[in-house]
């Protein structure tokens, strides 16, 4: 018997090898994945729908959740934590001190150094951890805004150093960051004309909204304006600019950021007033017992209070001099020396 081998290689042409069932479904995941997500960011095309609210539920003129802490830093002479939505800052600022190296220092008034980084976890894509133009560029113009509300005049020769670091980021950092160094400078104790406090102002989708969002930020006709007052004056210390608007809207604008700052102080005063009514005097060690040892009770001749203040050793009084010791003065210290002169006469 002979083996028919076109048996085995000729086949119907109906024949259609089967598919497997897995890559099936493993197609019809895809299809649904790639369904969700065209759907999903087909509902982001939108800013302010026709009842004025924003994608976040916020009308055109409020603005994101604010909290404000002063003096979380007990390493730090002032210091303040601040979230804003989702931006989370962390400030801390030390002096005045000692300038180094010394050629920086300026004799006529302090200088303020300011530091203005984000972390490398602080967006979404991972962020390199060098300091890039942008962050210098956000420290330049945000000391100088600190620089008109301080009194640098008085603390000739030293160096106020302040610390900003971005933990979280989403628009609007670099107003988060200048409202919360406000705080620090001010819970450091150095003297102020006034709180430096900003706000954030543009717009989207037609609309003039008060502080953007990051997708705010990124719609087709985005303006976005960053301002910072001194409250009290409404003196203009930082503005910069991101788009292009008439003088009319421009105009406009200003007008919103500064009725809209107000709230933003109102947040740093009570942050402020709520740090200084919690601090408490710090006891050195041993400082209750020494309270309550005798040195410190009530003199019992004389019934005066003796001073706890250290005695200056360059200083000295009446009480320096030995009551037993003979000190002759001179009736006339200058006899001598006319009596010399009229010899030489």
């Amino acid at each position: 018997m002979k083996f028919d081998q076109k048996v085995l290689v000729n086949k119907p042409k109906s024949y259609q090898p089967k598919k497997n069932e897995d890559e099936k479904i493993m197609a019809k995941d895809a299809k649904e994945i790639k369904t969700k997500k065209t759907a999903k960011s087909e509902e982001k095309l939108w800013w302010v729908d026709s009842k004025g609210k924003r994608i976040d539920g916020r009308g055109l003129n409020d603005l994101r959740n604010i909290k404000i802490q002063a003096g979380v830093l007990p390493n730090a002479d002032g210091s303040c934590y601040l979230e804003w939505g989702q931006n989370k800052v962390l400030v801390s600022v030390n002096g005045p001190r000692e300038v180094l190296p010394k050629h920086q220092a300026n004799p006529y008034k302090a200088i303020v150094r300011y530091t203005y980084r984000m972390a490398a976890f602080s967006v979404t894509e991972r962020k390199n951890p060098r300091p890039g133009r942008r962050e210098t560029e956000i420290s330049k113009v945000s000391g100088e805004a600190l620089e008109k509300a301080i009194f640098l005049e008085r603390f000739p020769n030293t160096a106020i150093d302040i610390f900003v670091e971005v933990l979280d980021a989403n628009a609007g950092t670099r107003i988060a960051c200048l409202t919360a160094a406000a705080v620090a400078v001010a819970d450091a104790g150095i003297p102020m004309r006034d709180m430096v406090s900003g706000i954030t102002v543009g717009r989207a989708d037609g609309k003039w909204i008060v502080d953007l969002n990051k997708h705010e930020e990124d719609a087709p006709d985005a303006v976005d304006m960053a301002v910072a007052f001194l409250p009290n004056t409404k003196d203009v210390t930082l503005l910069q600019m991101d788009g292009e608007i008439t003088p009319e809207d421009f105009a406009a604008l200003m007008k919103t950021a500064a009725e809209n700052v107000e709230k933003v102080y109102e947040l740093q005063k009570k942050a402020l007033k709520e740090s200084f009514e919690n601090k408490k005097p710090e006891m050195v060690p041993g400082m209750e017992d020494f309270m309550n040892s005798t040195p410190h009770a009530e003199h019992e001749e004389h019934g005066e209070r003796v001073s706890l203040k250290a005695k200056d050793p360059l200083s000295f009084d009446a009480s320096d001099y030995d009551a037993n010791e003979n000190t002759e003065l001179e009736e006339n210290p200058d006899a001598e020396h006319e009596a010399f002169d009229g010899g030489k006469e």
